[in-house]
């Protein structure tokens, strides 16, 4: 029998984001203490630097704008609205953030192409790379569309999107916040509890140790396994 609007609310909205929390929690912990050098980014700027850097600038400089933008919205919502009730700094804030998402889609772009196009890079791609890829591109496609169709997102986040993922900290999940929201935005928020859970299986994962571990951790050890040469006498 197919679950209904309500239930499936529910479902991935009210059991999902517990489940997603205890996967990040339980992995990252147990990764960091049986494969902690795994806690690592993979770069491949080894293989290929020109394209990595022109990927990688904009695409950092991007989303640590929006994901600070976010976290501003959860923790002091009430300023957010109070900033947002004079039309000019509403502007400001919103134009802000779509360009810095757009930034952010720039670079995303450029580093897929990078990775699927360079045959080098493309040998060290994994199929969970391709995955976080998508999922990326999905929640960043999404971030932008909400932007332009349903605009003054960040009063709505505020208001809808921050009392709910409080309620989800205080275990009691109120889903009146969320059940009116247009179909997009659900979608971004699902994907973004999917990011989450899939995190410590992958390389983001090194954002919960950059840089602090690297000022006191040992040295590591790289090296380089290649067919030892013919002899050719």
């Amino acid at each position: 029998m197919a679950l209904s609007s309500n239930s499936l609310d529910i479902v991935l909205f009210a059991a999902l984001p517990y489940l997603v929390l205890f996967t990040f929690l339980l992995v990252s912990i147990q990764r960091y203490r049986a494969q902690t050098f795994s806690f690592s980014s993979l770069s491949s700027q080894l293989l290929e630097n020109k394209r990595h850097f022109w990927a990688l600038v904009p695409f950092h400089y991007g989303i640590l704008v929006v994901f600070a933008g976010h976290l501003v919205a959860f923790l002091i919502p009430r300023s957010i609205v109070l900033w947002n009730s004079q039309p000019l700094r509403l502007y400001v804030l919103e134009v802000t953030g779509l360009v810095f998402g757009i930034l952010t889609l720039v670079g995303l772009t450029e580093m897929i192409a990078r990775r699927f196009t360079n045959s080098k890079v493309r040998k060290v791609t994994s199929r969970l790379d391709a995955l976080l890829y998508l999922l990326l591109l999905t929640q960043v496609v999404s971030g932008i569309a909400l932007a332009v169709y349903y605009p003054w997102g960040s009063s709505w986040f505020a208001t809808n999107l921050t009392p709910y993922l409080w309620s989800l900290f205080r275990f009691q999940p109120d889903l009146t916040y969320i059940t009116g929201l247009p179909i997009l935005a659900k979608l971004h928020i699902l994907n973004a509890f999917v990011v989450i859970g899939l995190f410590p299986f992958t390389r983001l994962v090194h954002i919960l140790v950059v840089p602090n571990p690297y000022l006191w951790r040992k040295p590591q050890v790289v090296r380089w396994y290649r067919p030892a040469p013919r002899n050719l006498t």
